[in-house]
């Protein structure tokens, strides 16, 4: 009965609203009991007694006040003692600590969330170590993918915690190896939209407890914050952090804070909102000097002139009207250095008009925006790895997507990939107020990520596209429609994943209709052959707007069976032929001396089939030094192109070494090209000789491997039976990878190559122990003479199979200079395993990793393999 009229008390008195009778702040760490105010070890009704004793009738204040404030609220009135009493009597919340992040367990309300991307289970309570108490947090650092750990602690009420009466989170950490903390701070609630974020940067971890601090810019922004403390931490090794004791605090230690704003220029168009990171504040923390790095939010700001630019309560910067302002700001009372100037132009011309609605058959259609279709499913029209800002843009009843600060943006499809690869083109439509001559361009990059639908799995392919002037134009909707051929490297459009826009110069874009279609067979082509690049100082051509063609005496002779006419693609000039049976194209009066060439080129399409048994046939005929056919000396050769080389609707560049016609032994005096074939109707364009000088890529394959299948562990050959390394390109080398085919033999192309590591993850280590050599083909374009060098590393992981380099790893490593390299042609190495066990790698039962490296710069290899 008492403790019914108890609660009728208090009730009364909270709706008197006398709750609010005595307040006080105060900022401690003495929190074990959270709700023990009388300090008798226990929180129960006494506890809510008591408080009402403090607050309304001079009673003592509780010793431990954190105890006190059970709804961590930062302040101990009735509204606690209530809080006891709920918690006591019907199951309401527990007490708090405000306080507590962490000691011996998780503070009331506490959670761990991890950061996107990152080890999710990196973060588990442990008996040992521990600095103080009986439990500490265990923080796992990978090794592998993921190679990093973080994530928030959050307090997961809706009000978070008032953190106003403390100046410092504090925590104490060791590590089980030397290492760097990469980023620790405050105040990130991991939901996208913190405010208040502050973080110390580069701490170092050492074997032993240390207390680290990290000063709160300015508290009185903490009253209602959900992010208590958070970390990022990669080093691409696997070790431990222990974290305990990790509270707010109130430390007399800190003194002198000089916070700082970048001293910067930025151009804004009117209507902009721009949000300018680089701001800190340094702080005396016991004598030392702690950069903190601190959102605009903790700031207030000063404009010059309000008309032309405000700054929001969250430091967001709007640009209000035409003009320069400058901002000043301030840190509580403190002036901060610094000042940013604002630069804002009138506002930017917008699209007055939709752009033009699409007329293909939605059969024909897979899109991903437009109103004219379904769309598929995207993920995010901004990824957050991105630098760009997107909004939706309503002209008239039309949606579109607006893009500003544009510099590149992921427009991600992962969850469900879009398969395009029944379709032909792809179409978006584009509109930018912002100037479209030179230097300026836009760019579109289309990536597959396979069928294994993850990126970085090795099965990804990717092309970009760039249009420049010829295409873009300022203020006007620009519709880009291209065959997919057009973007050469995504050999597969199965497993869409990312569509990235980017640009040089144009910081607002709008797009629209974006989908792919099937364009169907084409019955003659709508653009143009690639422009050749080849300079002309190495080319003789016969027919080709890019360069002065050698003179020819006819496109069709008497003799032939085909029809020829001139065909324009806009302002370029092709030939067509059509009832083509064989062609016979003459320059008998002027021989063409090819004798300094290495490669012939033609460009050719049709919309004939060309799968199997339609062939596409090239002879060329040299009359010799009489120059007279059938005079002795005439040497021909035929090559014949069938459907690994031919496609129907598109472009195919034909491109082949002379020293593929085999029998032309002589080019000095060439007077005849014949073409003939299966396809009865081609366009051909940029005919021409050229001198490749030394090839920047291989043209014929490797030496196919003798080894009986018996006898190999082979890792990558369209020899055998392969066991693929889960990666060719770990996140950490320097290093790209992509696949490359020659016919139909497939290769892997490694550029801008420092070092690559190649490696088994999820498939684990392999036993190789049965194998005595180690097997692989390698080209490269790049001058193998002098210092040059080419090194191979093989590293086996020991019993433990994971990456431990104080543990049971091994390691050899091999170096080959210019006697055993060479440029432009393939080098078979066939090495003893005996030889990497001299160099260190003394076990190979678990093979994990094959590291490439040296000074070439770009390598192909193939044929990966281990034999006996």
């Amino acid at each position: 009965m008492k403790h019914l009229q108890f609660i009728l008390t208090l009730g009364v008195l909270l709706l008197a609203g006398s709750f609010l009778a005595q307040s006080n702040a105060f900022a401690a760490s003495c929190c074990d009991t959270p709700g023990d105010a009388n300090n008798d070890g226990n929180a129960n009704v006494s506890d809510g007694v008591y408080i009402i004793n403090y607050v309304f009738v001079g009673g003592d204040i509780p010793s431990c006040k954190e105890k006190g404030d059970a709804n961590c609220d930062a302040t101990i009135n009735v509204s606690d003692a209530v809080w006891i009493i709920n918690y006591v009597f019907i199951g309401g919340p527990p007490p708090c600590c405000m306080d507590v992040v962490f000691n011996d367990e998780y503070g009331a309300r506490v959670t761990y969330e991890a950061f996107a991307g990152s080890f999710l289970e990196a973060v588990q309570v442990t008996t040992d170590p521990v600095y103080a108490g009986t439990q500490s947090l265990e923080i796992t650092i990978p090794g592998t993918d993921p190679w990093w750990s973080g994530g928030a602690f959050v307090d997961t009420s809706v009000s978070g915690r008032n953190l106003s009466g403390y100046n410092a989170l504090t925590f104490w950490a060791r590590a089980s190896i030397d290492a760097t903390l990469d980023v620790a701070g405050i105040a990130n609630d991991n939901t996208g939209t913190s405010e208040y974020i502050a973080e110390v940067t580069g701490l170092a971890l050492t074997t032993s407890w240390q207390q680290y601090v990290i000063p709160i810019p300015l508290a009185t922004k903490l009253n209602a914050e959900g992010g208590l403390f958070y970390f990022a931490e990669g080093e691409g090794v696997e070790y431990q952090i222990w974290a305990d004791e990790i509270i707010f605090d109130s430390l007399t230690t800190i003194t002198n804070p000089r916070p700082v704003i970048p001293t910067t220029t930025i151009n804004v168009t009117q209507g902009d909102e721009v949000d300018v990171t680089g701001s800190y504040v340094t702080f005396d923390v016991d004598g030392s000097d702690i950069v903190v790095s601190a959102m605009m939010g903790y700031f207030t700001f000063t404009s010059s002139d309000p008309a032309v630019v405000s700054v929001g309560g969250d430091g967001t910067i709007t640009a209000v009207g035409a003009g320069t302002a400058t901002l000043t700001a301030d840190l509580g009372s403190v002036p901060a250095a610094g000042e940013i100037t604002v630069n804002v132009s009138g506002p930017q011309p917008e699209p007055a008009t939709p752009a033009p609605t699409p007329t293909v058959p939605s059969d024909s259609v897979v899109a991903l925006w437009s109103d004219a279709y379904t769309s598929h499913p995207v993920d995010t029209w901004s990824a957050s790895w991105d630098m760009a800002d997107v909004e939706d843009f309503l002209i008239g009843s039309d949606s579109t997507k607006k893009y500003t600060n544009l510099v590149y943006a992921g427009i991600e499809f992962t969850t469900t990939t879009l398969d395009a690869s029944a379709m032909t083109h792809f179409h978006m439509d584009v509109w930018t107020p912002d100037p479209t001559s030179a230097p300026n361009v836009f760019k579109v990059k289309l990536v597959d990520f396979g069928p294994d639908g993850v990126y970085g799995g090795g099965d990804d392919v990717e092309h970009e596209l760039t249009f420049d002037e010829n295409t873009m134009n300022t203020e006007e909707w620009v519709s880009i429609d291209v065959p997919l051929a057009s973007f050469a490297n995504l050999t597969t459009t199965g497993h869409l994943a990312q569509l990235i826009i980017s640009s040089v110069g144009l910081s607002t874009v709008y797009v629209d209709n974006i989908y792919f279609y099937d364009a169907g067979l084409l019955t003659e082509p709508d653009v143009a052959a690639p422009t050749p690049t080849v300079p002309s100082v190495n080319v003789v051509a016969l027919w080709s707007d890019a360069y002065t063609s050698h003179p020819v005496d006819t496109w069709s002779a008497p003799w032939d069976q085909a029809d020829v006419a001139d065909f324009l693609i806009g302002s370029d000039s092709t030939k067509k032929y059509t009832n083509l049976v064989y062609a016979g194209i003459e320059f008998t009066t002027t021989t063409l001396d090819a004798s300094t060439m290495t490669h012939f080129h033609m460009d050719v399409w049709t919309p004939d089939p060309t799968s199997a048994p339609n062939v596409f046939k090239v002879k060329l005929v040299d009359f010799g030094p009489d120059g007279a056919y059938g005079g002795g000396d005439d040497v021909e050769h035929e090559l014949t192109f069938d459907e690994n080389t031919m496609n129907t609707g598109e472009w195919v560049g034909i491109d082949v070494p002379l020293s593929n016609f085999t029998n032309l032994t002589t080019t000095g005096h060439l007077a005849q090209m014949v073409i003939s074939g299966d396809p009865n109707t081609v366009w051909i364009d940029n005919i021409y000789f050229y001198d490749a000088g030394t090839p920047t890529e291989p043209t014929s394959s490797a030496p196919t491997p003798s080894d009986a299948p018996a006898d190999v562990f082979s890792v990558f050959s369209d020899a055998y039976t392969s066991t693929d390394f889960d990666t060719w390109s770990s996140q950490w080398d320097q290093a790209d990878v992509s696949d490359f085919t020659i016919g139909s033999d497939n290769l892997k192309k490694y550029t801008n190559l420092v070092f690559s590591i190649a490696e088994y993850t999820t498939t684990g280590t392999q036993n190789i122990s049965t194998m005595t050599h180690f097997h692989i083909d390698v080209w490269t374009p790049v001058a193998t003479d002098g210092s040059s060098e080419f090194k191979i590393k093989l590293v086996d992981y020991g019993p433990n199979g994971v990456w431990d380099a104080a543990g049971d790893d091994t390691e050899g490593e091999l170096v080959f200079d210019n006697t055993t390299m060479s440029t432009g042609t393939w080098i078979s190495l066939d090495i003893p395993l005996a030889d990497f066990a001299t160099a260190g790698m003394t076990t190979n039962e678990h093979f994990a990793q094959l590291i490439l490296s040296g000074t070439y710069g770009t390598v192909f290899v193939d044929n990966v393999y281990f034999h006996k």
